[in-house]
């Protein structure tokens, strides 16, 4: 079976500080992903996480474990099915605080994605 041409590739050598530059500047992404993106004006096709990026996931993870938020939701929904919720000053209290750590896990998965916050 005959091998198919192809292009042979193109070495650069760089220094020690370039190299660590281009890693800084490339985010976590794949070195050669990142210079061909910005050479060739392409979008990049995939993003490795970066640390920053691990930080915030375990950030989150942290912050669902602690929030027992599906167990007050749980008990919340399970009394307004039986009719039984009340809507007391602690109530409104659990829910503004359930919606307060609803919004900073998406600011924090938002910001784990490497997408921009929109209001």
């Amino acid at each position: 079976m005959a091998r198919k041409p192809y292009d042979p590739p193109f070495s650069l050598r760089l220094s020690f500080e370039e190299r660590a530059r281009l890693t800084e500047q490339a985010e976590g992404m794949p070195l050669g992903a990142y210079i061909r993106s910005r050479l060739l004006d392409q979008p990049p096709r995939r993003k490795r996480l970066s640390q920053i990026d691990h930080d915030s996931l375990l950030r989150v993870l942290g912050q669902l474990g602690q929030s027992r938020i599906a167990n007050n939701l749980n008990q919340l929904a399970k009394q307004a099915n039986l009719g039984t919720l009340l809507v007391t000053p602690e109530t409104e209290e659990a829910l503004q605080d359930a919606s307060k750590d609803i919004a900073e896990i998406r600011k924090l998965l938002i910001q784990a994605l490497g997408l921009e916050i929109t209001p």
